[in-house]
């Protein structure tokens, strides 16, 4: 089978290098062609347009930075469609807006093309390790028959339900954990200012009900340590998964309103310059409203990890 995949950057890279390392053939294409050496180097074919790689290609992979660039390399002109055979099968790894990918999945419909929506969860690092949640909606059957291209790019391929509920899950998803993070930063500037120490605070909150859900073991490498670059997930495609998660809950008349105050909060540090930033970094705000400064050192973290460490870290649950 060829396999087309477009989109290199830091996701798309390491799912295409999966798919690759499973002994797939892959057409290649990225707006920067740079991208694809290593590619190339092990044996993937470059194609000059997304239509190109329609045209050589039975199954195909987006990974895109979000809606407007999946809509062009989708629909646009020399778009994977004007390529693509009957029967081909696109799934979009993009965490994209679900009006968008039902709207476009209407079309590929008639035109006799699958598309798929199939965004993931693991970070750079999952990607990496082939440890991977891949969200998948649309046509069951096409999941099933291609659920092993799918299991060579992450471990946890799993059905959602019909076109856009892959999109959906993964907005619940990400939306909640930005709206956790910023009621993080809000309590523990009132317990901080309140004149608890940092790390006695954060040691403690962990042994308690929530803190057995092992939530706040995100604070260690980021808030507790105040650092924030450079980014494991950059704020600016933090702010575009929020916007899109709270533009959903407005098409569904579901009022978000945590969600848009994080968001919010998104808006704001992306308006410090803050764009390439970690995406926890706009818990600086709360503390800057809070008078505050937090930076513990690294040295008593690990103390605190030694005495009682995480659980083994799950990609997937990032």
């Amino acid at each position: 089978m060829q396999v087309g995949f477009i989109g290199l950057g830091t996701m798309g890279a390491s799912m295409a290098r999966n798919l690759q390392q499973a002994g797939h053939k892959l057409i290649v294409n990225d707006v920067r062609r740079e991208r694809a050496t290593p590619h190339l180097a092990a044996g993937a074919l470059w194609a000059e347009t997304p239509r190109a790689v329609g045209e050589l290609s039975e199954v195909i992979f987006t990974s895109l930075p979000g809606p407007p660039e999946f809509e062009a390399v989708a629909l646009g002109t020399n778009g994977v469609i004007e390529g693509m055979a009957k029967g081909a099968t696109l799934f979009d790894l993009t965490t994209n807006s679900p009006s968008l990918v039902r709207r476009a999945h209407q079309v590929y419909t008639e035109r006799g093309h699958e598309l798929l929506d199939a965004p993931v969860s693991g970070g750079p690092q999952g990607a990496k390790s082939r440890r991977l949640a891949i969200w998948v909606g649309g046509s069951e059957d096409a999941f099933e028959r291609h659920k092993p291209l799918l299991d060579a790019i992450g471990d946890a391929a799993r059905y959602i339900g019909p076109i856009g509920a892959g999109s959906v899950a993964k907005l619940v998803h990400n939306c909640a954990g930005y709206a956790i993070q910023t009621t993080l930063a809000e309590v523990f500037s009132m317990g901080i200012k309140a004149g608890v120490d940092p790390l006695a605070l954060w040691e403690a909150v962990r042994s308690g009900a929530q803190g057995r859900s092992r939530t706040f073991d995100r604070l260690h490498d980021r808030f507790l340590i105040n650092k924030y670059d450079p980014a494991n997930f950059a704020l600016k495609l933090a702010h575009k998964d929020m916007r899109l998660a709270t533009e959903l809950g407005r098409e569904l008349g579901v009022p978000m309103r945590i969600a848009n105050l994080a968001f919010a909060e998104l808006t704001e540090a992306l308006n410090r310059g803050w764009g390439d930033r970690d995406s926890r970094s706009p818990m600086l705000l709360q503390l800057e409203r809070a008078g505050l400064e937090v930076k513990v050192e690294p040295e008593r973290i690990e103390e605190v990890l030694a005495r009682d460490p995480p659980f083994a870290s799950d990609p997937r649950r990032g």
